[in-house]
């Protein structure tokens, strides 16, 4: 899918309502690198990969989600390419609060900061999810991408 980085929803708005739900949103530190690993490897064991590339940038491109010191959700930019949004996840037991909606917005405001007008949103899976919150398109003949070929 295709986002204009150029007409985003802003974030602050979101992450406001999640911060008084006790959800703290947030760039991850280097030093959080083990527990994030974990938390993807537990949920989303397919994504470990991609997370520790998003790790070895400067600054870091994973975004995560907290309650009550535990974390709720990831997200992360640039990783399999340039310019790419992905991997992303929200706990099974937190999904529907908002968390993945602000992680998204979160991420996407990075990538125009780092001087997109566009984000490239692949391997998607719920893609009425990114339409309704960040008006992302179909990228027409884009699947399965550069995920047809990936090893297993």
């Amino acid at each position: 899918m295709l986002v204009k980085l150029y007409t985003l929803p802003a974030a602050a708005p979101v992450l406001g309502r999640l911060s008084e739900h006790g959800v703290v949103c947030r760039r991850a530190e280097s030093f959080e690198r083990s527990a994030v690993t974990a938390f993807v490897n537990e949920q989303f064991p397919a994504w470990v990969d991609e997370t520790l590339v998003a790790f070895a940038h400067v600054p870091i491109g994973v975004f995560i989600a907290i309650e009550g010191g535990r974390i709720v959700g990831f997200a992360c930019i640039e990783t399999a390419r340039p310019n790419f949004f992905g991997p992303t996840g929200v706990d099974e037991g937190q999904r529907g609060r908002g968390i993945g909606k602000a992680l998204l917005l979160m991420s996407l405001e990075a990538m125009r900061e780092m001087g997109y007008a566009y984000a490239i949103i692949a391997g998607v899976g719920p893609a009425s999810f990114y339409a309704h919150s960040v008006g992302a398109t179909v990228i027409e003949g884009s699947e399965p991408g550069i995920y047809g070929g990936r090893i297993r």
